[in-house]
């Protein structure tokens, strides 16, 4: 394509995104083969012209031979995709080809932005001190809730998760959900060379600050507990309350344990095979969800393998793993005066039962929630999940 090429093809209520490879409505990255995308992408283009079998299949699959199956199984993907049963998007022309029949719009979505019922999300840029681009989503009304990144997010496809899209869709009818992507993740930065405790520390503070955000909640999950400690510990003028799920104060190699600084290794060995950003059932994947996720069902795992795929680079990846494994914001506990809720799983593996429990009784007044569930975030449709999101409403709406 020429560089002065849309970016995207938009039709009804689709936007075929040509930079990422992807096809979108309403904010949902519908899943489509990479070979299905091309022939979707090479019509689209064409949109309004009849393209024949031979010219599809060799701009599809130049140099290789293949039979009109193949075509014919993209052709099938690409209608499955769209909910184009009548075939009014994609006709097919007997013995002649095929015709894309929608007509493109031509205006190009708001950078990607997903519809979130009748409203959308606030998608914005801010640099960091050290010059990276962090990508920062608002939306809903109300009390700001600043939701600090956990392992490997994407501010466009979480909505779509069916671990993490109801959380969110939950608190924006509650609360001003503030989120942003980690650097090296979703649309931040990825080309960067630092990821540590103190970068985490970084972007929370440009992200708040670009904002002009004076006083605000704070929700830290997982390895984003630590950096709302942190937070709250250093600016306690401007954290209202604090809620933690499933976090630790203490990273796998500050445990004291042999058995955890062997797990830390363990994990960064395995993502250092880059199986997980292409096999769905990679050694990887199997290792992620059986401890963070044991209880989860095949869609959550799909969406699991899918998100390591787009949110990152194993490069960034085993950076962000490093940084995890080694923090410690332990001294800092005693110093959050935030109201604090903590919640944490009885049976989780990847962050113990005493990390939570750690936590709780070293800020003080902190309210310590017990969730019985074996999974690191409960799912929803387990009996915790209505605990945890309870806890959470009660708490924000307590004064």
């Amino acid at each position: 394509m020429h560089s002065d090429s849309p970016r995207m093809l938009c039709f009804s209520d689709y936007a075929v995104d040509l930079q990422r490879c992807a096809i979108m409505r309403g904010g949902r990255e519908l899943q489509l083969r990479p070979k299905s995308f091309d022939v979707l992408r090479y019509l689209a283009e064409h949109a309004g012209k009849l393209v024949s079998k031979e010219e599809l299949i060799k701009a599809t699959w130049p140099n290789v031979f293949v039979s009109d199956d193949s075509l014919v199984q993209c052709i099938k993907d690409i209608r499955e995709a769209l909910s184009d049963d009548a075939h009014a998007i994609v006709k097919t022309v007997p013995r002649r080809g095929y015709l894309f029949a929608a007509e493109l719009s031509g205006d190009e979505p708001d950078k990607g932005v997903p519809a979130i019922g009748s409203r959308s999300q606030e998608l914005t840029f801010c640099r960091t001190q050290d010059g990276v681009n962090i990508a920062t989503a608002c939306v809903g009304q109300g009390m700001p809730l600043v939701c600090t990144p956990t392992w490997a997010t994407h501010l466009e496809y979480d909505w779509q998760s069916p671990i993490r899209g109801p959380l969110w869709r939950f608190l924006i009818d509650r609360v001003r959900l503030v989120r942003y992507d980690g650097r090296g993740f979703g649309f931040s930065d990825r080309d960067i060379t630092d990821i540590s405790f103190a970068t985490f520390e970084r972007d929370l503070e440009a992200v708040v600050d670009a904002l002009h955000l004076h006083r605000y909640a704070v929700l830290g999950i997982s390895q984003g507990a630590a950096t709302a400690i942190a937070h709250a510990a250093r600016y306690p003028e401007r954290v209202s309350k604090l809620i933690l799920q499933g976090g630790f104060a203490l990273g796998r190699n500050k445990r004291g344990s042999p058995k955890e600084a062997e797990m830390a290794k363990a994990w960064i060995a395995i993502t250092c095979l880059r199986q997980g950003w292409s096999d769905d059932n990679s050694a990887l994947l199997r290792i992620f969800s059986s401890m963070w996720l044991p209880g989860a069902s095949a869609e959550q795992i799909k969406w699991y393998a899918n998100l390591l795929r787009l949110s990152t680079s194993v490069e960034n990846a085993i950076m962000n793993r490093c940084a995890v494994d080694d923090v410690d914001v332990v001294d800092l506990l005693p110093k959050v005066s935030a109201p604090t809720l903590v919640l944490h799983s009885r049976y989780d593996n990847v962050a113990p039962f005493n990390e939570g429990r750690r936590i709780a009784t070293s800020i003080p007044n902190a309210k310590f929630v017990i969730l019985d569930s074996e999974n690191h975030v409960p799912l929803p449709g387990e009996p915790a999940w209505s605990k945890f999101i309870g806890e959470i409403e009660t708490f924000l709406l307590d004064v």
